[in-house]
């Protein structure tokens, strides 16, 4: 991958019109990062995207550290949760991840690594960041995730400045594949468009506690982080950090 998924056009639509899974996992999370609030403990946010969950972390009151991979999320980012305790790219599996009390990301991220050893490399040095007694929380992408989708139809999303066309295919058990051509208004009235290709790789999801367990974290796969149930073939990683 020779530059970040999510360039400047998919970034934003992404942020205009993709913001439910920040709205239904917020609530879960927030819960589960008790603790952590009530010792004014420090939240490291991987994938935070646009800020759209990070937002929420904020208004709770959680001191949180938002990063990404992608400037363009981060820009966004910025705008979207100025109360965060600060913002930075975040390349895994091989940046050095800050120290935390809590770990989270959610809408997949690690699913974007390139291969299985990348996700199970950054998975163990996320387990490895967290403090004793700190919280692991993120979803996956399992193998049910491309079973579900396979076939889907060419889909199409429309706001009042933005519009996008995304094709799906399933090459193989562990790979999932979304082709998507944005467009976007310009200031003058005028459209660009802008075209990414992302390759997700679906995991096995049974096979990552024992991988964060070396590292000291106790965790479970768990069809939600709390009440809001996720869609078909994602799953929530939720463990504790050994004392």
């Amino acid at each position: 991958m020779n530059e970040p998924y999510y360039r400047r056009d998919l970034a934003l639509v992404h942020h205009r019109g993709f913001g439910f899974h920040a709205d239904g996992c917020a609530p879960d999370l927030i819960e589960l990062l008790a603790p952590v609030r009530e010792r004014d403990g420090l939240v490291l946010e991987f994938g935070c995207g646009s800020g759209l969950l990070t937002r929420y972390l904020v208004d709770a009151g959680l001191r949180v550290l938002a990063t990404d991979a992608s400037p363009a999320m981060l820009e966004l980012a910025r705008e979207t949760a100025p109360g965060a305790e600060g913002f930075a790219r975040l390349t895994l599996p091989d940046d050095p991840v800050p120290r935390a009390d809590a770990i989270v990301g959610i809408g997949h991220p690690l699913n974007y690594l390139p291969t299985l050893d990348a996700i199970e490399r950054a998975l163990a040095a996320l387990a490895r960041a967290v403090r004793p007694g700190g919280l692991l929380a993120t979803d996956f992408e399992d193998f049910e995730w491309g079973e579900a989708r396979r076939g889907e139809p060419e889909r199409s999303r429309v706001g009042d400045d933005w519009a996008i066309i995304t094709r799906i295919s399933v090459p193989t058990r562990d790979s999932f594949l979304r082709e998507m051509t944005t467009f976007v208004r310009n200031d003058d009235g005028t459209w660009r468009r802008d075209d990414e290709r992302h390759d997700n790789v679906l995991v096995d999801v049974s096979t990552l506690p024992a991988l964060v367990a070396k590292e000291g974290v106790d965790a479970t796969m768990q069809r939600t982080f709390g009440a809001h149930e996720l869609p078909v073939g994602l799953y929530a990683l939720v463990g504790r950090k050994r004392p």
